[in-house]
């Protein structure tokens, strides 16, 4: 039995992201509605939609949204252009204002936290700081773009004179907050990486992969041994990785996206299953 409040996190991971909307379809399908949701990243982006609409309805809202052009536009730009970029403002490759076009077309100019059907945290790390900060009222979007700036692939988000970047470098699966925040059963929506097996790297480029994977995961993986009694914790399946998720460009590769979301819906769908019958 399902036990209130009811927390959905979702994780950072980039293009990989799209495994969420399969998630989400298999979660809502099964009449689970959430009392909160928490983002960090892609996963702020995804979880701001459901947020604004917890049913099923949503699904196909974050379908078109991730098979648009805008979607595509986010890192659309072609090589050339990016350097150039990154040659003029030595910071950054892509343009943030197509993802902000993107939300904006989804949830609106003005739209705030205060808005949202159901509460909604996301997290985004203060360069100022040097730690997370969590935005949970005010103006939506721009928390949102904030908690998704990637550190060299868009340039650092500015808000009350503070600079913010991607969420992951802080907290890419937050667990601890949807506990702090009273959850009582916890479903966590995480990209597949959680899953993979790491192994000591042969290049350099693998070396540092493992590097940020390990940093990347050690913080989820010590708020899971330290789930407080009585909370109730699903990590839901992702389906399993695309050929060439380990590549430095795959961030950029959209190719896969209905397969992913297929996937994890079918992956999902046979978790939630399972629990019925146990």
């Amino acid at each position: 039995m399902v036990s209130s409040p009811v927390a959905l996190v979702l994780g950072g991971g980039g293009v990989r992201g799209a495994v969420e909307v399969g998630m989400l379809r298999a979660l809502l399908e099964a009449g689970i509605r959430p009392d909160l949701v928490i983002g960090t990243s892609i996963g702020a982006i995804n979880g701001a939609l459901v947020a604004a609409d917890p049913t099923v309805g949503v699904v196909d809202r974050l379908v078109r949204a991730w098979t648009s052009p805008a979607a595509r536009a986010v890192y659309g730009d072609s090589l050339g252009r990016q350097l150039r970029r990154l040659a003029a403002t030595r910071t950054h490759l892509n343009s943030p204002e197509p993802l902000r076009r993107l939300l904006v077309d989804e949830l609106g100019a003005d739209v705030a936290f205060e808005d949202l059907a159901v509460p909604l945290r996301v997290v985004a790390a203060s360069i100022e700081r040097a730690a997370e900060h969590w935005f949970d009222s005010g103006p939506l979007v721009d928390a949102v773009v904030a908690s998704a700036s990637v550190p060299g692939v868009l340039p650092p988000a500015c808000i009350g004179g503070e600079h913010f970047i991607d969420g992951g470098i802080v907290n890419s699966i937050p667990v601890e907050e949807a506990v702090r925040a009273g959850a009582r059963t916890i479903y966590v929506l995480q990209v597949g990486r959680v899953e993979e097996q790491l192994t000591a790297p042969r290049h350099a480029f693998d070396a540092a992969r493992v590097a940020f994977e390990v940093a990347r995961r050690h913080r989820f993986v010590r708020d899971v041994t330290l789930l407080p009694e009585g909370v109730e914790m699903h990590v839901l399946p992702s389906g399993g990785p695309e050929p060439g998720d380990g590549k430095m460009m795959s961030y950029r590769r959209m190719d896969a996206t209905t397969r992913r979301m297929d996937r994890a819906y079918t992956a999902t769908r046979q978790y939630l299953a399972a629990l019925q019958v146990g």
